[in-house]
């Protein structure tokens, strides 16, 4: 796509729980997606039932975002018509897409709620043009591309398919080593089916090899001093490549992490919000705060990353142990404040007085020395405080608003 129709894409977080959700949009996300307690890939997620769904559509569309619905189990005949009834909960209340996996799904909900818009989820590993054209005869209007396409195949299917029909690729966090998340070792190890939703996360754990014929003896299979996860795929960040991916016709950009904090969730999409509006500016701006915003990228929990298959296959296929970060959440604020005010925060976790901090907001990172901490309950004054939970109140050295986050640095972290 030539540089002078390449269209900024919309900037898609996770939304595993309500409070996730209202985090993303205080630090700029155009979109988030998020799932019922049934039907979607991410079961142990806090997840909507139907009345705080429909609160979380009100509130996305009220910072003129949009809400995605996850329904991309693998469904079997027993559970269509369910998932059809919650397909048309989600049109009425003013769910903007649903995203699906199925075939049988997708041919279902075109049938039931054809007003609907439906996106092809990750899970169907789209990787040619043919199989996203059928999706277009089909009624969807978007493709969230497999893991596995490369930037050159991504340009390649942004031309064989019709304009109007979208891609959306993911540019952070977790990836599975199975072909897109299609994975059995969770079902065969615990019983537990990731396509219904349920994934153990099997990959993540450390595993050695047995000969037959010699049992109990485990070899291990190194890679590097910590062992080898030859289950687990490295962690994806894109950061350095947005430009290119948006030149390539990406739609939208999409951030993992149902199941994670939203910490992580404000970190990461307020970086990927900056370097979006950087591009905006201009492709020298961008290029120039890269090193800096893969720096605030490490102040969240992550683990060893690269480019996925962006460029090809990726240099080391696994041993992406441990998770690491070198800032630790310690409050959120509750209300606005002005500098010199009184800041209204939740405690998160253990901080003092003195404490050099840093002031998470949606337009950048302000440090912030601990004073005087005042324990609302009780109003007492308190030197050191670390009773999660607990409301505390801190004078304010710069503009607070509800939604920004205090950090503090994690001594001996390892990146």
């Amino acid at each position: 796509m030539p540089q002078s129709t390449a269209r900024i894409p919309e900037l898609l977080a996770p939304a595993g729980s309500m409070q996730q959700l209202e985090t993303a949009l205080h630090f700029g996300a155009d979109a988030v997606y998020g799932g019922m307690t049934q039907y979607g890939l991410r079961a142990f997620a806090g997840n909507f039932d139907a009345e705080s769904l429909k609160k979380a559509v009100s509130l996305c569309h009220a910072h003129h975002a949009k809400m995605y619905l996850t329904l991309n189990i693998f469904a079997f005949d027993d559970q269509i018509e369910g998932l059809i009834q919650a397909a048309r909960y989600a049109k009425e209340i003013g769910v903007d897409a649903a995203i699906v996996s199925d075939l049988g799904v997708i041919c279902a909900l075109r049938e039931a709620v054809p007003e609907l818009k439906l996106h092809v989820s990750t899970q169907a590993s789209t990787v040619n043009s043919r199989a996203a054209r059928m999706y277009h005869q089909l009624g969807c209007s978007r493709v969230i591309l497999a893991r596995e396409m490369s930037l050159e195949r991504i340009r390649h299917m942004r031309s064989m398919i019709p304009d109007e029909m979208e891609l959306e690729t993911f540019v952070h966090g977790a990836a599975c080593v199975a072909w897109s998340g299609r994975c059995l070792l969770s079902a065969e190890l615990t019983g537990r089916n990731a396509n219904q939703g349920a994934c153990a996360q099997s990959c993540r754990w450390k595993y050695a090899v047995m000969e037959e014929k010699r049992p109990g003896e485990y070899m291990p299979v190194y890679e590097d001093n910590h062992g080898t996860y030859i289950f687990s795929a490295h962690d994806l960040n894109l950061m350095p490549y947005l430009d290119q991916l948006m030149e390539a016709g990406i739609s939208s950009l999409k951030i993992e992490g149902r199941m994670k904090t939203e910490y992580y969730t404000a970190v990461v999409t307020a970086a990927y919000r900056r370097a979006l509006d950087l591009i905006r500016e201009s492709r020298e701006a961008y290029h120039a705060a890269i090193p800096e915003l893969m720096l605030e990228l490490e102040n969240a929990s992550h683990r060893i990353s690269d480019s996925g298959f962006l460029f090809g296959n990726p240099i080391q296929p696994g041993g992406a142990e441990g998770f690491h970060q070198s800032r630790e959440y310690k409050a959120l604020a509750l209300s606005d404040a002005r500098a010199g005010e009184q800041a209204l925060f939740v405690l998160k976790n253990r901080f003092s007085a003195g404490e050099d901090l840093e002031l998470v907001t949606n337009h950048g990172v302000f440090a912030w020395k601990a004073s005087t901490i005042h324990r609302m309950r009780t109003g007492e004054q308190l030197d050191t405080f670390g009773i999660g939970g607990e409301e505390i109140s801190l004078q304010a050295p710069c503009e607070v608003q509800r939604g920004d986050m205090l950090r503090g640095v994690v001594r001996n972290h390892r990146t």
